[in-house]
């Protein structure tokens, strides 16, 4: 029985998979069963953020191992400390730090945090969540509910948790809040929405607004977080602080991990929220060594080189082909490029893969790129190459 079978019969088909066989990476270039090379630009969808192979992340997660797995929360554990002081530490902020293992987990935590505010802070208790259209939050129950896409809300899935709400624009939030209202969720740069990044001013006038209401600011960075935007969190770059921030992706260079991040450490009390698996010994080892990489990339000015060269190439790429492209969007490296329709998206993604090189959907017609952060010149180089190739088939 081949793999692409074996696939289809054992395994829950919620993915409309491309049935290629990796078998191992370098950076930004995978090998497949058959000896081809892929520039990847996708990073398991902004996760492998020290690439693929990262022998000093391996040998971290292979010492690990040999030592402890796992444990569970009823003890502590070492490097689960280490981390929240060094993500406290990035952040620049004065937070707490709780462990789960995806940006779901870690956008209900977020959620669950903020209601539980919500009851403590206020004579009449305070739930409900207001969202963006186009944002996108996760896959349970409650934060599909927080999702502001209604193509999420199956009604196979409902009936769905109560309190979350969504508008159109950031300008359109202030006159939906009302008595009710706890927290305000949004990403910085909508990933799943079309990679579209918000105005600085935008952004600021509302977490000022929402200070003075005593109304939480959720900040979901599971995608725009971890040096993706430049910086450790795209929040600085916004030059705001708020209540609740959410990682998860590229924290531990691949292997599964969320963080909720708050300055709000006096709301949770023992057996408010945990996590069997979340903070484990093997996961937050992972993540000290992938911070500790990408750290040392920042300060070295390659991360930034990066940014530079990629933005340039974006910009090359739409010039090029402008009965394919509109505009490129996005910040650092979680990009896009969008696209004149959702029918030429579809076609320059499945090009892009003949041509050997990997790219996402993002909305409706925008080509996304979420690149390992220590991708080097050759490979953009190459890749945008091959992208090209690619997209010349289509004219």
């Amino acid at each position: 029985m081949d793999f692409e079978t074996m696939d289809k019969e054992y395994v829950l088909q919620t993915y409309a998979r491309n049935y290629v066989n990796f078998k191992h990476g370098i950076n930004a270039t995978l090998f497949d069963d058959k000896g081809r090379d892929y520039i990847d630009f996708t990073s398991g969808i902004g996760v492998v953020s020290v690439g693929h192979g990262n022998q000093r992340l391996a040998d971290a997660i292979s010492d690990q191992a040999r030592h402890i797995i796992h444990t569970s929360n009823l003890y502590m554990i070492e490097p689960q400390a280490k981390l929240a002081k060094k993500i406290c530490e990035l952040t620049g902020y004065d937070v707490g730090v709780f462990f789960g293992n995806s940006g779901a987990e870690a956008n209900e935590g977020a959620i669950k945090l903020a209601r539980k505010y919500g009851e403590k802070k206020f004579a009449n208790k305070k739930y409900k969540v207001l969202t963006l259209e186009h944002s996108f939050h996760g896959r349970t129950i409650t934060t599909v509910k927080a999702t502001g896409q209604e193509s999420f809300h199956k009604t196979a899935f409902a009936p769905y948790p109560a309190g979350f709400s969504y508008t159109k624009e950031i300008a359109d939030l202030y006159n939906a809040i009302d008595d009710e209202t706890v927290a305000v969720m949004i990403e910085l740069v909508q990933g799943e929405g079309g990679v579209k990044a918000f105005p600085k001013k935008d952004i600021q006038d509302l977490a000022k607004f929402l200070k003075e209401k005593e109304i939480l600011l959720i900040i979901d960075e599971v995608q725009s977080g971890v040096f993706r935007s430049g910086e450790f969190l795209a929040t600085s770059l916004y030059e705001i602080e708020p209540d609740i921030i959410t990682l998860a992706k590229g924290l531990a260079g691949g292997v599964p991990i969320g963080a909720v991040i708050s300055k709000h450490k006096d709301i949770f009390e023992a057996g408010d929220h945990g996590s069997t698996f979340g903070g484990n010994f093997l996961s937050t080892r992972a993540g000290l060594e992938a911070l500790a990489i990408l750290e040392e990339y920042k300060q070295s000015g390659m991360l930034d080189e990066a940014l530079i060269y990629f933005d340039a190439k974006l910009k090359v790429t739409c010039k090029a082909f402008p009965t394919l492209f509109e505009s490129v969007e996005g910040l650092g490296l979680m990009r896009g490029i969008k696209c004149q329709s959702g029918d030429i998206l579809a076609s320059v993604i499945k090009k892009a893969f003949e041509q050997g090189v990997l790219v996402l959907k993002a909305g409706k017609n925008t080509l996304r790129f979420l690149p390992p952060l220590t991708i080097s010149k050759e490979e953009i180089d190459e890749g945008f190459k091959r992208l090209a190739s690619a997209c010349s088939t289509l004219l």
